[in-house]
């Protein structure tokens, strides 16, 4: 890190603004799933199809993300990028027909995911700025979003307000946001990284296997955010008005695990609480899956939340302290993989869904939990309470 300007106090709170703008743009477009999938008769293969069109979209940033981090900083990229993404949230409500939305989602997984590693690469550059544990708590103001993008979809659906109208409230919000934070950011750029070493050259296995982790645990997440609904619509037969209660009982635990995170994991160590978030993750799914019922499925899906909380927040935090590479460029990687499985983890769902049962499918996933559970006691990253 050549360049690096003096500290400001506004960065902390710039940055965990960023993160719930991010957040926020996203949990609108998952609570209004269910509505457009009805809207334009869209059965669970398509709309496998349709999430599918955004890790593609996130794939085709991975490495461009990075680079750009590198040029111009993680600054840089939000001041330039960031408001695209709820940018394309606005068409999603304006797209009138099937592929109109294909196309549309694809370019939000391209605008999500170059926001996502910018503000992550941000977090990690706070954090050597101030000396300070941040990471949990970014990723609780995520979380925050996404309870709060619940409720407001869950006002906003019982108003009969349209997704289009919804949408822009969203787009004016990050906008202020956006334009208080982007004058209080770190100004960080790693001038030694060489622009044209391959990103794949530059990583280790220790860094593939943080990504795999990443990956499991947010493909559940993604799993959650964008199925929860339909979940409750199709498999649970609750009401209309209380189809969006499983997301807000997931993403309420979730909020609350990651801002106590940061004391769990340094009394109890980052092994033990990964090994713990997937067993539960793992056990929630399985309840939600063999007992479809209103209020196990509310209880089971709050399990899911508590258990997906802390495990990527302690994936991103261990980047840093074992990459020989650039954190940029080791976050674009571990963080790219990561988000693939939040991007990818849905599609796939739904191709299994309409093929058997949206049951199968989550007790499919359900499997990832303990998985990733079995990575993080065999990893020696994790051996040492860290």
């Amino acid at each position: 890190m050549n360049e690096r300007e003096s500290f400001n106090a506004k960065m902390p709170t710039a940055c965990f603004l960023l993160f719930f703008a991010h957040g926020l743009v996203f949990s609108s477009w998952a609570s209004r799933i269910p509505i457009i999938k009805t809207a334009l008769s869209i059965n669970e293969a398509q709309l496998g199809t349709l999430l599918l069109l955004m890790p593609i979209g996130q794939l085709s940033t991975m490495v461009l993300a990075g680079k750009l981090i590198s040029i111009y900083g993680s600054s840089g990229i939000i001041k330039r990028c960031f408001l695209l993404y709820p940018f394309f949230l606005l068409l999603i409500g304006l797209s009138p027909s099937y592929w109109t939305l294909a196309v549309v989602l694809f370019f939000f997984g391209v605008s999500g995911n170059m926001c996502n590693i910018a503000v992550n690469t941000q977090a990690i550059e706070i954090e050597s700025v101030t000396k300070r544990s941040l990471l949990s708590s970014y990723h609780g103001a995520w979380c925050f979003a996404g309870l709060t993008g619940a409720v407001v979809g869950l006002l906003m659906i019982n108003l009969h307000v349209g997704t289009f109208y919804h949408f822009v409230t969203v787009f004016i919000l990050v906008g202020i946001l956006w334009f208080y934070s982007k004058g209080n950011l770190t100004n960080i750029i790693h001038k030694a990284e060489p622009q044209t070493r391959s990103i794949f050259k530059a990583v280790n296995p220790t860094l593939v296997g943080l990504g795999i982790i990443g990956f499991l645990s947010m493909a559940i997440e993604g799993a959650m955010f964008d199925w929860s609904g339909v979940y409750f619509q199709t498999i649970v037969k609750a009401p209309e008005n209380l189809v969006i209660l499983g997301y807000t009982s997931f993403i309420l635990m979730m909020t609350l695990g990651r801002f106590i995170g940061n004391r769990i994991i340094e009394k109890y160590g980052k092994k033990i609480v990964l090994q713990c978030c997937g067993v539960l993750m793992s056990g929630g799914l399985f309840l939600s899956v063999f007992f479809p019922e209103l209020w196990i499925c509310i209880i089971a899906f709050m399990i899911i939340g508590l258990g997906s909380s802390l495990s990527v927040p302690s994936v991103y935090s261990t980047v840093g302290k074992v990459s020989t590479v650039a954190p940029s460029i080791a976050l674009s990687f571990v963080s790219s993989i990561s988000f693939l499985g939040f991007l990818m983890g849905p599609p796939l769902i739904g191709y299994i869904a309409e093929s058997f049962d949206l049951r199968y499918s989550y007790g499919l996933f359900a499997c990832f939990g303990i998985l990733l559970a079995v990575m993080a006691g065999q990893m020696k990253v994790f051996r040492n309470k860290n």
